[in-house]
Parts: C-alpha cells; sequence; structure tokens
C-alpha cells in the first residue's frame, strides 16, 4: 500500500519535514553526552536545536554544495542508478549536515542555562557584570 500525496504536499514534506527530522536526530544524538537536569531544560534545548538545525542546517548545506558540488552530483546519480528520484539522492547527503548544524544549539543552549542556574538569586546588573568578567577571563586567557 503506497501513501499517496500531491505535489505540493510532498514538496512541503521535503522543505519542512527535513530540517525538523535532522534537528531532532541532533538532539537524540547530543542526549547522549549531555543530559538535560529537567523536563524544562530538555524541552527547550530541543526546540532550540530544531531551529537552528532548520535556519542554519540549509545554509550548512549551501556552504557545502558551493565548495563540493561534485558530492551532489554524484549522490544524484546514484539514487537515479538505483531507481530511486534525484533528489532523494541530495537529501541522503544534506541531511547529515543539517544534524551536525543543530548540535552546537544543544550544548550552547545547555550551558547558558547552567550558567545562569549558578546565578540564581542575583539581578539583572551581577548577571551582567558576571558575564562581562567571564568575557575578560576568556581574553586574559587567549
Amino acid at each position: 500500500m503506497s501513501i499517496e500525496t500531491t505535489a505540493a504536499g510532498g514538496a512541503l514534506i521535503k522543505i519542512f519535514g527535513v530540517p525538523v527530522l535532522a534537528g531532532a536526530v541532533a538532539t537524540a544524538l547530543v542526549f547522549l553526552i549531555m543530559w538535560p537536569r529537567t523536563l524544562r531544560e530538555a524541552f527547550i534545548r530541543l526546540v532550540c536545536t530544531i531551529m537552528v538545525s532548520t535556519i542554519a542546517g540549509p545554509l550548512l548545506v549551501i556552504a557545502v554544495h558551493s565548495w563540493w558540488p561534485s558530492l551532489f552530483v554524484s549522490a544524484a546519480e546514484v539514487a537515479a542508478m538505483y531507481g530511486s528520484e534525484r533528489e532523494l539522492g541530495i537529501l541522503f547527503v544534506a541531511a547529515p549536515f543539517m544534524v551536525v548544524a543543530g548540535l552546537p544549539a544543544w550544548w550552547f543552549v545547555g550551558g547558558l542555562v547552567r550558567w545562569l542556574e549558578k546565578r540564581k538569586g542575583k539581578d539583572l546588573a551581577e548577571i551582567v557584570q558576571d558575564a562581562a568578567a567571564a568575557v575578560r577571563d576568556v581574553r586574559e586567557a587567549m
């Protein structure tokens, strides 16, 4: 039994489904490394990872395509050789890059949440002073 889709529906799945799926895979991978402490933190980090993967993923794919276009041509030819649509081969090459684009968001948001938890009870001015001190420390270390 095959699923019938319209051309517009199939295009929407390809445009929006792949980045969201790539973000979810990125999130699943980093769950293994930096586990969230609360359900709220997990939700925030999941949403941020999917958003970054959706936004930065296609940009990374475009950058890789401009740097290595033969990779995408080869992937399309392999898909056609096996009787699939050429776009599917390109999708197989693009999906890992979209996943990789979302990974830094998980770690950044997790680190930011933990940094802010350490400063719980401080007002905004004290948090800004702590941030400025952290930036100074990093600059001096370089």
